[in-house]
């Protein structure tokens, strides 16, 4: 099973600049969590921060006891190997095959041997979809592909925290559906907890367990999906709408001339959002262990939530109650 990631008052600046501020949230093992914002809100820099390759100046990010801000190097080091990290673009070296990039942490971590390497590059290859490409070249193959490689080389350190930055950077729609999917699919099989940095709308929407956004140096919230996609916050619902009517600008944030101009001018009203259902795993997989464990802590806070949120959860969890449980045929019904 993943591993909680609890992170606590972590700040972070690069000399006069702000970055984030105060940031506190805890991210539930098992489940996979969604980080939204504009570009330029440091999301990136949220995710390094974790893994310990970054060091925000005030803060703690607690993972099995060891706080990866503060803790030794040593420590530091050996926890992040509980990690595995999918970069934009995949990261690949583009002089090795896609054997050998996914290969690359196996070498250079761990002593096994030739034939077991291949074995769990092969395991980690067929999980990702890519049986027969293993031998070419990042530039011999589509974007999508080297995304999917790249997942494969973080997977097969068998991690219990995986961190996606934006994973569906440069994907079309129906890619990044596939991607979608093949995530979930992963969560079902390995259980690990996951956060994915993302301002995708369709990945936000049919994805995640839990959700948090960052803007104007803060974190607006992070807690399950039905907080934030039932949202009143103006900018949460700007951002999920897509409208250029609320704090969002073109650069990260509008004055506030431009803001008292568009109350004035009074905007039109936003369609009515819905609530999409959670992908889930494809056929033949197991179900996600993560679904139980998440329902009995979100019925245990939901006194504690929204109003909004507390009614799209129970509608949730009421409609699949009420879903058609689906029966293998017996043996020998002969259908």
């Amino acid at each position: 099973m993943g591993i909680e990631v609890v992170v606590e008052g972590l700040t972070k600046s690069f000399g006069r600049q702000s970055i984030w501020r105060d940031v506190t949230l805890t991210l539930p093992a098992g489940e996979v969590s969604v980080m939204l914002g504009p570009s330029g809100t440091g999301k990136t820099v949220f995710l390094k921060s974790l893994i310990g390759l970054l060091k925000p100046e005030k803060g703690r990010v607690l993972i099995n006891g060891v706080d990866m801000v503060n803790s030794p190097e040593r420590e530091i080091y050996e926890t992040r190997k509980l990690f595995g990290l999918m970069f934009q673009d995949g990261a690949l070296f583009g002089s090795m095959s896609l054997f050998d990039n996914i290969a690359f942490p196996l070498r250079e971590h761990t002593r096994k041997k030739e034939s077991e390497i291949r074995r769990i590059v092969m395991e980690r290859i067929e999980v990702v979809g890519l049986l027969g490409a293993e031998g070419k070249l990042p530039g011999e193959i589509s974007g999508g592909m080297r995304k999917r490689a790249g997942l494969a080389r973080a997977l097969v350190l068998d991690p219990q925290i995986i961190l996606c930055d934006e994973p569906d950077s440069g994907l079309d729609p129906v890619r990044t559906a596939y991607l979608s999917q093949l995530l979930i699919d992963l969560n079902a099989q390995i259980d690990a907890t996951m956060l994915i940095v993302t301002h995708n709308l369709d990945i936000a929407a049919t994805v995640p367990d839990n959700m948090g956004m960052l803007f104007r140096r803060e974190l607006v919230t992070f807690g399950p999906r039905e907080v934030l996609l039932t949202s009143e916050e103006p900018v949460v619902a700007q951002f999920l709408d897509g409208r250029r009517e609320g704090p969002i600008g073109m650069s990260e944030e509008k004055d506030a001339a431009t803001l008292a101009a568009e109350a004035d001018a009074g905007a039109p009203p936003a369609p009515p959002r819905r609530i999409v259902p959670q992908l889930e795993p494809s056929p033949g997989l197991p179900p996600r262990a993560a679904v139980a464990r998440r329902r009995q802590r979100v019925m245990g806070m939901i006194d504690r939530l929204p109003p909004a949120a507390r009614s799209a959860i129970r509608e949730t969890y009421a409609a699949k109650a009420a879903a058609p449980t689906l029966t293998m045929p017996a043996a020998g019904s002969g259908t």
